[in-house]
């Protein structure tokens, strides 16, 4: 067992959470209570690493952030290291890539809210931060815990994109899907095997636990006229 790519794995997840978290949030909300003209071409944008192959994505952020692009260039020079073949680099490719798996969620929870409680809450005089606080995230924290469970799990079992900007660096950017693809081009079946069945089984726990909350939260979603 590669302890060492496992730990770079959660970090890089946790972190992934904490970062995309907070504007998806705010994404999520705006896109299920505003429409407006071109909002399918905007969902359809965010929704491109659904079906967009992982090393496609991964060679266009490597030659967005790399030191041959302006970007990459300013970067280097304000942060005074290069995103690419670093762990910074990984966290902004795993922020991206982990776009839709965030967002969607939230939409559909906000989304779900009957418009009648909004409403009421607006009538009552309660504000943007009074509504969202006291009244939207209760009700939409399913979809919210979801997408950061969603975004973390996916992360964990993410290759190409950390492959192509992160390359294979013990401790900085190898990650346990990189050290299972090593053991196997090694030969090493049997650790590959060890690794890919703990990954297994901790993404079914991590997935079966949100399931359950998001069950138990949803029961006590407040029901219009109650």
């Amino acid at each position: 067992m590669d302890a060492e790519a496992l730990l770079l794995s959660l970090r890089l997840g946790l972190a992934t959470v904490l970062v995309l978290l907070p504007p998806a949030l705010f994404l999520g909300r705006w896109l299920a209570f505003r429409p407006f003209r071109g909002r399918s071409l905007l969902e359809a944008v965010l929704a491109v690493p659904l079906v967009l192959p992982p090393t496609v994505i991964g060679y266009y952020l490597l030659v967005a952030l790399g030191a041959q692009s302006p970007l990459g260039r300013w970067i280097e020079a304000v942060a005074g290291t290069p995103l690419v073949f670093h762990f910074s680099g990984l966290l902004a490719a795993s922020v991206l890539v982990n776009i839709p798996f965030a967002v969607q969620p939230i939409q559909r929870a906000f989304e779900a809210i009957p418009e009648e409680i909004r409403d009421a809450a607006a009538c009552c005089g309660m504000g943007f931060w009074a509504r969202l606080l006291r009244i939207e995230l209760p009700l939409a924290w399913p979809g919210v815990l979801g997408a950061g469970v969603l975004s973390f799990a996916h992360t964990l079992g993410e290759f190409g994109v950390v492959l192509m900007v992160g390359g294979n660096i013990p401790g900085q950017t190898r990650t346990i899907a990189i050290a299972i693809y090593d053991r196997v081009q090694s030969f090493e079946l049997e650790a590959a095997g060890r690794m890919s069945l703990l990954l297994l089984l901790f993404s079914v726990a991590v997935l079966a636990l949100t399931m359950a909350l998001g069950r138990r939260l949803g029961g006590r979603r407040v029901q219009p006229g109650a």
